[in-house]
Parts: C-alpha cells; structure tokens; sequence
C-alpha cells in the first residue's frame, strides 16, 4: 500500500512558477511509474505528466508541453512538478498517481492541492 501526499499548491499570479511535491511511503518507490493529474471544477480528472522507475522516461499531455517538468527522486521517496508560465487554464486541483511498472492504471492516489493562477 503506498500513501501519497502532495504539497506546494497555492495561489500565483499568471505567468509565475509553482513547484507541486509528493511524498511517498509505505512500499519500495522504485517499483512504480508516478504520475501527476489535475482536475478542474466542473471538469473531469485529466493526466498531466507522467515518469517512470529511474526518471529516464517523462511523459507530458500537449498543454503543458515546455512548460511543466516532472521529476523524482527515488532515494527520498519524492516526486515533483515545476509548473512554469502558468495560466488561469492551469487552476485545478493536482493529484499525485503511483501505479506497478506494467500496470495500465493508476491504483494509489494522493489528496489533491490546489493550484489557483489568478489573470
């Protein structure tokens, strides 16, 4: 069972940079590919980035392509995202995601923050 907690949400004005962190525990870090999602209100859950076991492998969705760079660190259980250049469009609450290498889908999911980008 692994537990995810994100953290470093808030408020920046469009433009600025925030940097989103998770923490992990509870089981052997290294095993799982991380993932970063955001939900929007009245919009569904969407994926944002995504990077495997040893960080040699990112993956980004097309809107925060050059703009958002998604990172772990497998010896402190962490994993985070610089978010750069935001937009209002970017306001959303972001969820850390941790799934088995192999598997197709996400199973642990951290509480969310919030990320609020104000014009």
């Amino acid at each position: 069972q692994v537990h995810l907690v994100e953290s470093g949400g808030g408020l920046v004005q469009a433009g600025g940079s925030l940097r989103l962190s998770c923490a992990a525990s509870g089981g052997t870090f290294s095993l799982y590919t991380m993932g970063w999602f955001r939900q929007a209100p009245g919009k569904e859950r969407e994926f944002v980035a995504t990077i495997n076991w040893n960080g040699g492998l990112t993956y980004y969705t097309d809107s925060v392509k050059g703009r958002f760079i998604i990172s772990r660190d497998n010896a402190n259980n962490m994993v985070y995202l610089q978010m750069n250049t935001l937009t209002p469009e970017d306001t959303a609450v972001y969820f850390c995601a941790a799934k088995l290498r192999g598997r197709d889908e996400y199973n642990y999911w951290g509480q969310g923050t919030q990320v609020t980008v104000s014009s």
